[in-house]
This record gives C-alpha cells, structure tokens and sequence, in this order.
C-alpha cells in the first residue's frame, strides 16, 4: 500500500512532563511538553468488525508515549521526536508509519514565544537486497549476512531466495559465484541501510580490491520501495540489476510481480527478456 492510501488515527496535544532539554535547569525541574500524533494504518477490519484487536489502541498508545518520554531523556526534541517514532513503529505491528509533532512550550531562549516544535514522518519501507560470496565458505557468508541484519531492530528479513551457483561477471577469472535475494523491511533510509550493509561486509572481512574481483561478502541495494534516486555513494534502483542473471533469478522467486520503478516491468518479464 502506497503512503498516502493509509487511513489515519490521530492523537492531538497530548500532554505530559518530563525532562528533556541542554539547559541543567531543564533536565532536573523539567516542563510541560505535546505531542500530536498521526498514526498510518488500515482500519478497515477495525471497521468491519468493531473488535478493538483488529486497530491500534490510542488510549494505551498515549499512555505508552507518556512513559517513553519520561524514561528515555534527551537534550534535543529532534533526538526525542526520532526516538519515539522508532519505538512507535517497533511497538505496534499495525503502524505502517507516523507522524509526530513534538512541542515545548515556552522554551528559553530569552525571548516570548509561545512553544517551538519538531514534526517529523517516519515509515517502514520495504528494499531488495543482493547477496553474493565467492571466496571461502560461501553459505556460511551469505548464512551469516542475513542472521546478523536480523539482529538490526530496525531491519526484518521477510524473504530469503534459493541460493544459486553463478558464473563470475565484469570479465574476472574468479570462482563461480553464490547468490541470493532478500526482501528487507526497513526503518534505516537509504544510506543508513547502505551503511549497515557495509558493517556486515566487514564482518566478513571484505576486501574491494578488484572491481567486479572475488569476495568473501557481497551486499548490494536493488530496490528501495519505488524511489529513484542518485547521490555520490548511491544509484537506486541499481543501475545493472535487469542485466544480471544472477539478480533476476532469485528476484523473480521471491518478488515475480514487483515491478522495476524506472523499467515499469515485473522481475519475471525482466528475467525472460534477459534469457530470450
């Protein structure tokens, strides 16, 4: 479902005290802070079936972010802010998303003003992954990769595809190849994502010393929900994936009808345009 097809639970002004701010006067006689809430769900079989099991509680919603905020301290409300957005969306399987807005009335800054406040928009998203090893013990390494990105709290593994033997490719005499795919649910954006992919590298001791030579880990973003985007460290999608067979393949097993944002074609008619 696209983002802006979500229904919405709102909580407005939400008040509470606690302790957040730079100031030492802050954080020991603390103040009044609110938060507004708009949480992104499908109330549909709420709806259908007015059983409250079915929705996302706001009365224990606001209580729970009363106690959050008191427990978990921060100098700034942007820190605050994206603390309790992670911890909303980790919570409360039913939220596809949030957005808060954290006020603090009367903040000081040596001038009358009536509060100041952060609002941000946190969503889970959804990414492709590509694994590959041809050094050493190949499914140990791509075994390894998809354990240690479950241990992320902010990463679900929802899809693992076969495993399959390849030939090397980009023209290297190497070993033959083992990949896979993996659909990933994500709080990480982007580059996070990209950064956590790299630490798991290392952890198998990835060394890029030849372009397109032999390595112990391979981990390569395909696809991020439906964005098209390029920065210095990033192209998404990625820029050869329906050119590979090795991506297609196991993309087409465990995603056959997703379709490539930029190609607007399924895995699967780009495997067989690839293989015809």
């Amino acid at each position: 479902m696209r983002k802006n097809n979500y229904d919405e639970i709102r909580i407005e002004n939400l008040e509470f005290f606690a302790n957040h701010g730079v100031y030492p006067e802050e954080t020991r006689l603390g103040q009044k802070f609110m938060i507004s809430l708009t949480m992104y769900t499908d109330t549909r079989r709420a709806g259908r079936t007015d059983e409250l099991e079915s929705s996302t509680n706001y009365g224990e919603v606001s209580h729970f972010i009363v106690d959050f905020m008191a427990k978990h301290t921060c100098k700034l409300i942007e820190a605050a802010a994206e603390k309790l957005a992670e911890a909303l969306l980790l919570t409360y399987p039913l939220l596809a998303g949030v957005e808060l807005e954290l006020k603090k009335p009367w903040a000081p800054v040596g001038l009358p003003l009536e509060t100041v406040s952060v609002k941000i928009r946190r969503f889970w998203h959804t990414a492709y992954i590509a694994l590959g090893s041809n050094l050493g013990d190949k499914q140990a390494y791509l075994d390894n990769a998809v354990r240690e990105l479950e241990k992320n709290e902010s990463c679900q593994v929802k899809k693992v595809s076969s495993y399959l033997v390849t030939e090397p490719y980009g023209g290297v005499e190497q070993d033959d190849f083992l990949n896979a795919c993996l659909e990933l649910r994500t709080l990480l954006d982007p580059q996070e994502l990209l950064d956590e992919l790299h630490r798991v590298e290392q952890l198998a001791h990835r060394e890029r010393l030849i372009h397109w030579g032999p390595r112990t880990l391979d981990l390569d973003i395909l696809l991020y929900d439906d964005e098209v985007f390029e920065t210095d460290t990033l192209i998404v999608p990625h820029v050869e994936m329906q050119l590979r067979d090795f991506v297609l393949r196991p993309m087409a097993e465990i995603a056959p009808n997703l379709r490539h944002p930029v190609l607007k074609k399924t895995m699967t008619e780009l495997l067989r345009a690839l293989t015809d």
